[in-house]
């Protein structure tokens, strides 16, 4: 009987510690990652909280949805990077200590685009940058070195600095076929069964073998 990979392993890949799944790994209760979502990095990648979710003073979260891949240098810039823009200056003195501080004030109200979330099935080029309080849709693509500043749609395809939409991987209504279906929500038994339809079959395939009364 076929046997589901499993979610809590830390390194999936024997022999490969660059690859991590990031469920397992995480701690911060601001950072919500789906299951399988992996991290690829040959350095370290088991400090992906540290250097690759960058001023994450809070409170807003960083969602990352199940069965997304994460190439190496994929970064997610949160809300603490802002800086004020209305005055003369954008440097913040408060931050830097002495009698600086006394002026914290001035930092408080900054500009905040809220939670960066980002959905299932989603495959990060390397390198590639999130601004804050993007959401990308389920089943898109971020091209290697791609600046994210703005929302991409459910299996957009994006690319470049500032990224912008290059294509769609699928017609409108193929996408809206394929999230009904919801393959990412399925049971692990019921998807390992059906792991080459997933991968390679067409968009009626997969609503053929989606578990229920309509489908296998």
């Amino acid at each position: 009987m076929p046997v589901p990979a499993d979610p809590s392993v830390l390194h999936p890949m024997p022999g490969q510690p660059r690859v991590v799944l990031l469920r397992p790994l995480v701690t911060s209760p601001l950072i919500e990652v789906g299951e399988y979502t992996y991290y690829d990095d040959p350095d370290d990648a088991t400090a992906f909280e540290r250097r690759n979710v960058l001023y994450h003073y809070g409170p807003e979260k960083l969602v990352i949805g199940k069965f997304c891949a994460l190439g190496t240098g994929v970064r997610f810039l949160m809300n603490g990077a802002n800086h004020r823009m209305d005055g003369p200056s954008t440097f913040p003195f408060p931050t830097v200590g002495g009698s600086w501080a006394e002026h914290f004030d001035l930092l408080t109200g900054l500009p905040d685009r809220g939670d960066t979330v980002v959905g299932n099935d989603v495959w990060f080029g390397y390198g590639a940058t999130v601004l804050p309080g993007v959401r990308i849709g389920h089943g898109a693509i971020i091209g290697a070195g791609s600046v994210v500043v703005s929302d991409v749609p459910d299996y957009g395809v994006v690319g470049g600095n500032p990224a912008r939409l290059l294509r769609t991987r699928f017609v409108a209504q193929d996408v809206a076929r394929l999230l009904a279906v919801a393959w990412w929500d399925w049971p692990a038994e019921h998807l390992t069964t059906h792991i080459r339809t997933v991968m390679s079959g067409s968009v009626a395939d997969l609503e053929a073998a989606a578990p229920g009364p309509r489908g296998a």
